[in-house]
């Protein structure tokens, strides 16, 4: 497996309310864990309610055990399941050589569903995801999710996804047994919906 890059190593995970970005910083971390890490993990839940923007820091370390949030400007990889949620971390905690993992569909936040603000054209969105990673994986974790039988799926193709990109020391073999734990009777569709977003990262 791979060694991390640098320490602390910062990985964010955002998206909106209901889209499962708890559970799933929930699952790196415990297999992070069992692999001898520090971890510290801190939620930022804007509105609190189903709809509104949702963030989890997650920091990494052999050595320390740091401070829940990461600092502006210092996140590592930054993993979006809402287009405009991954834009908006981006310009927050971004970098230059940033590593993105983005999911593609829209799902509106509870300031465009009450008409506050209007979900800008996503190709523009896209494109400035783009220019503001230093690599990205763009993936259509809710189509493939169809693909597979069921929606709900998306956040674990997304995780697939970021360890199929080899940035942590993490592979489908150390996640089985917080799979397991975690899911239990959904394990063996979960391992095979990981298995996916794996295969995604790596084409």
């Amino acid at each position: 497996m791979q060694t991390l890059s640098k320490d602390p190593f910062n990985l964010l995970i955002t998206g909106v309310g209901g889209q499962g970005n708890v559970r799933m910083a929930e699952i790196i971390g415990d297999a992070l864990q069992q692999q001898g890490y520090l971890i510290t993990i801190g939620d930022t839940l804007g509105g609190a309610q189903r709809g509104g923007s949702v963030a989890s820091h997650i920091r990494i370390s052999r050595e320390t055990q740091y401070g829940p949030y990461i600092p502006e400007g210092h996140a590592d990889i930054i993993l979006g399941m809402e287009p405009l949620e991954t834009l908006r971390m981006l310009a927050k905690y971004g970098r230059p050589d940033v590593k993105t993992i983005t999911g593609i569909r829209p799902i509106s936040s509870v300031d465009i569903f009450g008409r506050r603000a209007n979900y800008p054209d996503l190709e523009t969105v896209m494109a400035k995801i783009r220019e503001m990673s230093g690599q990205i994986w763009i993936i259509d974790a809710v189509e493939e999710a169809f693909k597979l039988g069921n929606p709900v799926y998306a956040n674990m193709i997304l995780v697939g996804a970021l360890i199929g990109t080899c940035l942590l020391p993490l592979n489908l073999k150390s996640l089985e047994p917080v799979i397991r734990e975690t899911l239990g009777k959904e394990f063996a569709i979960n391992k095979k919906v990981l298995g996916k977003g794996i295969e995604l990262a790596q084409k």
